[in-house]
């Protein structure tokens, strides 16, 4: 959508990204004078991030033990949150403390830092694929599978696996008059994520559950795949 934008138009898309419980505007989008001298294809890389925080916004990521992580790019981790606007509990206490012991709150969200601030969520931490001790983005493996042409939309979640903890299974609904396989689809994704990413295996559905608001409905996607055992399990 930003290149489209910057090609039809001339116009700079800002990325921003926030929640309820911050009230609401997290972080903002905007380049850095170091980056005045990018290409097009340079600035979209930043530009599809989440943005750096506002003022009054402190972030980090975290591990399943709350060990803090670098803010390299790389390594992503439960996105914590904290500010003087931002909820430090719930109406009438519902869910009990929300907030760590330096009254950060959990976001729910997965995500990484670069060493300029830029934020970027890369899952949420309920729907991430741990493998292995890895996690696997299933954003990632879904943004990567409706590139295909053949692909109406996509869904990825995680399926038990008995050496690997779990491994991702990839859900699709062809687009009509398509005849797409398995053995197309992951052939498709090699090269395009991870090797140790791509998907144990492939199904095909007529359509996707989806919540009220149009998103992607995993728990119930999850409850429908509950007994489905991968090839490879």
């Amino acid at each position: 959508m930003s290149e489209a934008f910057a090609n039809a138009f001339g116009a700079f898309v800002v990325h921003a990204w926030g929640m309820t419980e911050m009230s609401p505007v997290g972080t903002v989008c905007n380049l850095l004078p170091k980056h005045e001298g990018y290409t097009l294809g340079q600035r979209l890389d930043i530009q599809e991030k989440q943005g750096r925080a506002v003022y009054g916004v402190e972030m980090k990521i975290v591990d399943d033990q709350g060990k803090r992580l670098p803010q390299d790019g790389q390594a992503a981790g439960h996105l914590l949150v904290r500010g003087p606007w931002i909820t430090c509990g719930y109406y009438r206490d519902e869910g009990g403390s929300i907030v760590d012991a330096d009254g950060f709150f959990d976001t729910g969200d997965v995500a990484t830092i670069d060493s300029d601030g830029y934020l970027q969520i890369t899952d949420r931490s309920k729907d991430v694929i741990k493998s292995g001790g890895e996690w696997i983005s299933s954003i990632a493996l879904e943004n990567a599978a409706v590139a295909h042409p053949a692909v109406a939309e996509a869904a990825v979640i995680g399926a038990a696996h008995d050496k690997w903890q779990e491994r991702p299974l990839l859900v699709i609904v062809r687009r009509p008059g398509q005849a797409l396989t398995r053995e197309a689809m992951l052939e498709f994704l090699q090269g395009r994520v991870a090797n140790w990413w791509i998907p144990d295996d492939v199904a095909f559905v007529d359509e996707l559950p989806h919540t009220a608001t149009g998103k992607l409905h995993k728990l119930k996607l999850r409850e429908m795949f509950k007994d489905y055992r991968l090839p490879s399990a």
